[in-house]
């Protein structure tokens, strides 16, 4: 199921918005590809990110895979919680499965990003 609420990014992140706040996490489908996600490197509170570029790696018992930026800003908040508990990715992706919340510089970039609908049509093709 793609919670209708969220923005995704063609590279399986997905986000939501708050504000002028973004909550980035990656998508079920994304987790599933995955496998197993058994470490997370923890991005910097305060580092700078352009949309489309490397926030931080996710590992998984499969491969090493990059997490980009769905959306341009500075990292306010990282969900620390996952240096300890990286299956949340896998258990909860949508909740307590979030990785970083992102000021947004240009909010507008949000409409760049998929609806769930297209998102679950670009999931299809």
């Amino acid at each position: 199921m793609i919670p209708q609420d969220l923005r995704y990014h063609k590279e399986h992140e997905w986000v939501r918005v708050e504000g002028n706040r973004a909550t980035v996490g990656i998508s079920d489908f994304a987790q599933d590809a995955l496998g197993d996600i058994v470490y997370l490197e923890m991005p910097k509170v305060g580092g700078v990110v352009t949309q489309g570029g490397e926030v931080t790696e996710i590992e998984s018992t499969k491969t090493v895979s990059p997490l980009y930026a769905p959306i341009g800003g500075t990292i306010v908040a990282v969900n620390v919680a996952l240096k300890e508990t990286p299956e949340w990715i896998n258990q909860d992706p949508y909740g307590r499965g979030w990785v970083v919340v992102i000021e947004m510089n240009h909010p507008e970039e949000i409409e760049t990003l998929m609806t769930a609908a297209q998102y679950d049509a670009f999931l299809q093709s």
